[in-house]
């Protein structure tokens, strides 16, 4: 099932090596550019010359997520693959200074392409029970880009003459690689498709990505992604056998949901759990145990209640919906032939050459038992269709009961989406008897306890009644998207969302990492880490790429840990345990540097404190800034979002990696070390307060949540 995705992910991450490998190359062949343009005397053009790529990572990423919303996500993968291309040949050639200026220029509008966009792609694409490990692998693969760069520059160095020029030209090689990768293997993003009303390509690159037929779930809530929902709610529900639940027929009927599973004649009811439910409490109070702490976001309160009620099964098929199977993939059922074949035909599942219509999304979304076709308000019970989405959740549909004068449904009923997702329900209140309307449920029972995220479908409810004549092909999901504007960073929920975004990126990149990764060579070699090797005859240049490569090495089991932890621990988890590691590491190379320890142990703590702030940060720190931006904004706002989260990632390494050789020269390594280790103290605080935990939740989940949390943490809510 998840092979497609990994693959795909994989190639989009050759993007990411070439970053790492961009980032070494600059690291090891600066030292040779600077002898031979004489800059040791001109700090602000050796800063220059590696930060013109940032510079220009920076000018393109201010318009790269708008551009990636109008044109795709795969045509700017293979514009960056271009990019690369064209900058390792010019940097080949470079005759002076100002050319390899230009050269770095074009360099960065190829890293910022990728690094902006490959994390959105990868979430778009990937399943939510495993987006997290995917979406570490660019951190992956541009740390294998480093280490493969410093093999390399550490080779060129023992040369008597090492071409800095060589060492940069050769990123043109890999980088036809990943040109072949986007050109012919990358399918476009299936949510940017559904976006732009082309519902069969969406559907079939779900097909190849899932590795199944039935994606009907998965497609239904892409359309939903399109535009935002109204009036959402948290509810919670006991979800049993029809004839289970029909024992306790006192719940109105407008209250009951029905659920239908693959095996004929099984039919599942939802009833409201009554009282004040423990997920119910958290929407309007916050956690019982965070109550006193009034600094915590509601929203972080309310994402680790979920995840606490789901227990263990957050990344996987809950027992519930195993049972239901595949609720609308009823074709392949054998008993149920002749019956589907009616109903498709009903809903013109397909244009009559037996293709799938572009329109035939939403044929799956009303059930296809006990519904009056003709008069679909007239059925007894709200009529529902539910289906898998990923994580564990399911997505379902409430029909309201009634017309309007005008013909539309009343109270602003209409379409209701309904996000479902079992709760773990051992040891807890909900443990052994469930409050009902109308009566007790045993948990020993078939009966299970689901919470339930309702708000007002992306669909109206026109549509949904020209489904049962057959005008399927009248409504163009297209239509249903708002296009991306600026009143959409206004609403609460984005609002919410990018205040999480762009502090995460400010304080990862003011934690020091890309000045580090940028200038290892320089700032070991001012370590004396050449004392560890002086053993075996290498120049202090050489000695200091070697430790890098090293360095860069013992990253990736890092990098491996994390991958499996990112969606079984989660992104908030991992950054409150690693976050404290990177702090001690740096307080540990000021003290190095402030003690006289002598310079075989000054060259010892210094080595080992930057390994273990390298390994920790490629946990933690590293990947998940760019996991959660590309998880918490909505589909119609996305593309901005993400621009302006990028645009602040960029500006920040601007200003730390350009100002990293001064501050270097006015206050040293123990000065530099000194104020990282203050920002990531900062940043724990920020997490703890700020950021949710995403694991193993669909993306259109997510972006829900925080409008729900966004409007619990308004004053008077």
């Amino acid at each position: 099932m998840m092979r497609g995705a990994a693959l795909v992910a994989i190639a989009a991450a050759i993007g990411n090596l070439l970053q790492g490998w961009d980032n070494a190359t600059i690291a090891g062949s600066v030292l040779y550019i600077k002898r031979e343009f004489k800059l040791q005397t001109e700090p602000t053009i050796e800063g220059l010359i590696v930060a013109m790529s940032l510079i220009g990572a920076t000018v393109i990423t201010t318009f790269s997520g708008p551009v990636s919303d109008s044109v795709g996500r795969r045509p700017m993968l293979i514009i960056s693959s271009v990019l690369y291309f064209l900058s390792g040949l010019v940097m080949l050639w470079s005759p002076n200074v100002y050319v390899l200026l230009i050269a770095r220029l074009l360099d960065g509008f190829g890293i910022g392409l990728a690094v902006t966009l490959v994390p959105v792609y990868i979430s778009e694409t990937a399943p939510p029970e495993i987006r997290g490990l995917l979406n570490t692998l660019p951190q992956f693969t541009g740390c294998v880009g480093m280490f493969l760069s410093y093999c390399m520059v550490f080779g060129m160095s023992l040369m008597d003459s090492p071409s800095w020029r060589l060492m940069l030209g050769v990123l043109s090689i890999p980088s036809i690689v990943y040109f072949g990768l986007t050109v012919f293997y990358l399918p476009e993003s299936p949510r940017w498709l559904v976006s732009k009303g082309r519902m069969v390509e969406a559907k079939r690159v779900l097909q190849g990505l899932r590795g199944r037929e039935d994606v009907s779930g998965e497609m239904a809530l892409l359309v939903e992604g399109l535009g935002g929902g109204h009036g959402a709610s948290i509810e919670e529900y006991i979800i049993g056998p029809a004839n289970e639940l029909s024992d306790n027929e006192q719940a109105p009927e407008k209250d009951q949901i029905r659920l239908y599973g693959a095996e004929e004649g099984v039919s599942w009811i939802a009833k409201p759990v009554t009282g004040q439910s423990t997920l119910g409490l958290v929407s309007r109070y916050g956690s019982m145990a965070n109550q006193s702490t009034s600094l915590i976001d509601p929203t972080v309160t309310l994402f680790g209640s979920i995840h606490e009620n789901l227990g263990d099964m957050g990344g996987r098929r809950s027992m519930l919906f195993s049972n239901f199977g595949s609720m609308f993939n009823m074709g392949d059922q054998g008993n149920n032939k002749k019956e589907n074949e009616d109903v498709e035909s009903l809903r013109g599942g397909t244009d009559g050459s037996g293709v799938d219509s572009d329109d035939n999304l939403r044929s799956p979304l009303l059930s296809r038992q006990d519904t009056d076709v003709e008069n679909p308000a007239s059925n007894a019970i709200e009529q529902v269709s539910g289906m898998d989405i990923g994580g564990g959740w399911q997505l379902a549909y409430k029909v309201s009961e009634g017309k309007g004068e005008d013909g539309n449904r009343k109270g602003g009923g209409g379409l209701k989406r309904i996000y479902l997702h079992q709760e773990n329900t051992t040891g807890s209140r909900r443990g052994s008897v469930l409050s009902l309307v109308g009566g007790d449920v045993q948990v020993e029972s078939e009966c299970v306890h689901a919470s339930a995220l309702v708000s007002q479908s992306a669909l109206p409810s026109k549509d949904l009644i020209s489904q049962f004549s057959g005008e399927i092909d009248k409504v163009k999901p297209s239509a249903i998207a708002k296009g991306p504007g600026l009143a959409d960073l206004f609403d609460p929920g984005v609002k919410h969302a990018l205040v999480v975004g762009v502090g995460i990126q400010i304080l990862q990149q003011f934690s020091g990492i890309n000045g580090v990764l940028y200038y290892t060579p320089q700032i070991l070699e001012q370590a004396g880490v050449g004392v560890l090797l002086s053993n075996l005859g290498l120049r202090p240049d050489s000695a200091s790429f070697l430790i890098s490569g090293v360095t860069t090495l013992l990253m990736l089991p890092s990098i491996g840990v994390a991958m499996r932890l990112m969606d079984v621990a989660g992104r908030r988890s991992l950054l409150l345990s690693t976050l404290p590691v990177l702090l001690l590491s740096l307080i540990v190379l000021v003290l190095g540097n402030i003690i006289n320890m002598g310079s075989v142990v000054h060259a010892v703590i210094s080595t080992v404190s930057v390994v273990v702030y390298f390994c920790c940060f490629v946990m933690g720190f590293g990947p998940i800034p760019n996991i959660l931006c590309a998880e918490i904004f909505p589909t119609r706002s996305r593309g901005i979002c993400i621009a302006i989260c990028a645009l602040t990632f960029w500006i920040g390494d601007i200003i730390v990696t350009y100002s990293l050789p001064v501050m270097l020269t006015s206050i040293g390594l123990q000065g530099v070390f000194g104020i990282y280790a203050a920002v990531c103290a900062l940043a724990w605080v920020f997490v703890f307060l700020k950021v949710p935990e995403t694991k193993g939740m669909p993306l259109e989940v997510i972006t829900e949540f925080f409008a729900v949390g966004a409007k619990q943490g308004e004053p008077g809510a």
